[in-house]
């Protein structure tokens, strides 16, 4: 009995599980940025993306979860089951590379959102080690941090869950920061919003001139429907969830709900304390400090409605932007801790253990600790050389990310595509269904790979309609060149098993 109380404590429970979708999935920055790019404007095309594409994608990872609750491959086991083994890897291969390019990318700009926290600044270009650039500076950094998180990642998931629990927490009370304080904003203001609401106007056109043109508005839709990926992260911890056939899924739903809802409600919380025109029109503001100036101004206008002095205010401000950072800082540590774990815990446990050389396969106290640190060595070395590399190194890690755009949301097209076959196998038991009818499931799958698909065949010819055919040619070359590597891979191994299978036969 006390063995089982042990076990059942290293277990996710469902606020765990929320928590942890929570910083896989929901940026809280996504909302000042999409505020930035089309004020109210963005609010429709992130319900509409909600409709398309999350919700409908969080159920049937829902149903395929409460199937294979006992299954620890994830979106591998999912798809090889529904449809088989060759389409499963090829598509959990992709979206795995995908997300080793992006822990290179982390591990070195997580010290941007660092500095904005302890400085209230980006002072990285500063930084220095050794006689060391900043550049190289934050590619050693950037290495320690991958070491850490590996060690700490190859002691447990009771070990990540904590971290990933503290991200989530910091993120959620940003949003609670960011509803008082707007609502606080509000009422000193005597219920004035800084943006004007003038009508159905306000939420189908962008004060933003850069984003009046069709192109631009469809650019802005693959901006939010990928706001909402992540999910599938999760997937390989069915089996490591308290009473994973209730608990999965109903996390799972209360998530995408509470995601969907957060995220229109923030753009439009947005608006209550920043006018457009006087915060967000100066050459200074971009993407990558929007969040940053949207939350100085709101800690500045909460000084300004209540009757505080200019200085208390702009003090006010800057805490406030010192908090975001601090809170972003938290929620990309959760992020990457479980990054760091679940798609590699999904491809390695989800596939056939002779597919990978030496000790890759083996799993410690239900950790692929092996392929972890060999996961840790690829992406150190891939910060050493983009740190250390110049100019050329940098201009190719820009191509590599360029590769992963298109690779990294293909997949979730290969599962909503094996969700047809899932539902379709009657052999396979669904303790949990959403779907009731097979022409609903199938009306579901095909609404997910037309938007993901129209996202990606956009991402992929915007740059060429703008004059730069380079980047849509890197966008088609990564899908196309993990697919291959995926396929020899798998080819060798098949040779390898027709070899041992005649081997017996003689």
């Amino acid at each position: 009995m006390k063995k089982l109380s042990t076990d059942n404590s290293k277990k996710l429970t469902l606020v765990s599980l929320i928590l942890m979708i929570f910083t896989s999935v929901f940026g809280f920055a996504n909302m000042p940025r999409s505020f930035f790019l089309m004020g109210y404007g963005a609010i429709p095309w992130y319900i509409i993306s909600a409709v398309t594409f999350f919700i409908p994608f969080a159920f049937m990872m829902a149903e395929y979860g409460a199937a294979f609750k006992n299954e620890k491959g994830g979106i591998y086991s999912w798809m090889e089951k529904s449809v088989g083994p060759k389409y499963a890897f090829v598509g959990t291969f992709m979206w795995y590379a995908s997300y080793i390019i992006w822990m290179v990318n982390v591990g070195s700009g997580i010290w941007v959102v660092f500095s904005n926290a302890i400085f209230g600044t980006d002072t990285t270009s500063t930084w220095s080690l050794f006689g060391l650039s900043s550049t190289q500076t934050l590619g050693i950094l950037g290495i320690l941090w991958v070491f850490m998180v590996t060690f700490v990642s190859t002691k447990g998931l009771d070990k990540i869950k904590k971290i990933t629990s503290v991200g989530g927490i910091a993120v959620t009370f940003l949003n609670v920061v960011l509803i008082i304080g707007a609502i606080a904003v509000f009422i000193g203001n005597g219920g004035q919003l800084a943006q004007p609401i003038t009508g159905v106007e306000s939420f189908i056109s962008s004060p933003n001139a850069a984003y009046q043109s069709p192109i631009a508005v469809l650019a802005f839709l693959v901006f939010a429907i990928f706001a909402f990926g992540g999910t599938e992260v999760v997937g390989g911890l069915v089996d490591q969830t308290e009473n994973a056939e209730v608990t999965f899924p109903k996390g799972l739903t209360i998530a995408a709900i509470v995601i969907s809802i957060g995220y229109a409600l923030g753009i439009l919380l947005c608006g209550v304390f920043v006018n457009w025109t006087n915060v967000l029109s100066s050459e200074n503001v971009h993407m990558g400090n929007a969040a940053y100036v949207i939350m100085n101004n709101l800690g500045y206008q909460l000084g300004q409605a209540f009757g505080a002095t200019e200085a208390v205010s702009v003090s006010m401000g800057n805490w406030m932007a010192r908090y975001v950072g601090a809170s972003m800082v938290l929620a990309l540590m959760g992020a990457y801790f479980t990054l760091t774990y679940a798609p590699l815990k999904q491809l390695i446990e989800g596939t056939p253990k002779e597919l990978w050389p030496g000790r890759m396969s083996e799993v410690e106290d239900g950790m692929p600790k092996a392929a972890m640190w060999l996961q840790c060595t690829a992406v150190s070395v891939m910060l050493f050389l983009v740190s250390f590399g110049g100019d050329a190194m940098s201009a190719f890690f820009t191509k590599l990310v360029l590769m992963t755009n298109v690779a990294m949301t293909l997949p979730y097209m290969f599962i909503a595509g094996a969700f047809i076959s899932f539902k379709a196998k009657k052999e396979i038991e669904k303790p949990f269904v959403i779907y009731k009818t097979q022409s609903s499931a199938k009306l579901a799958s095909i609404i997910v790979v037309f938007t993901v698909g129209f996202a990606n065949f956009f991402t992929i010819i915007d740059p060429a309609l703008k004059g730069d055919l380079s980047s849509t040619i890197w966008s088609i070359a990564g899908p196309a060149f993990f697919t291959v590597v995926a396929l020899v891979m798998y080819s060798s191994y098949e040779k390898k098993m027709g070899k041992e299978s005649n081997k017996k036969v003689a």
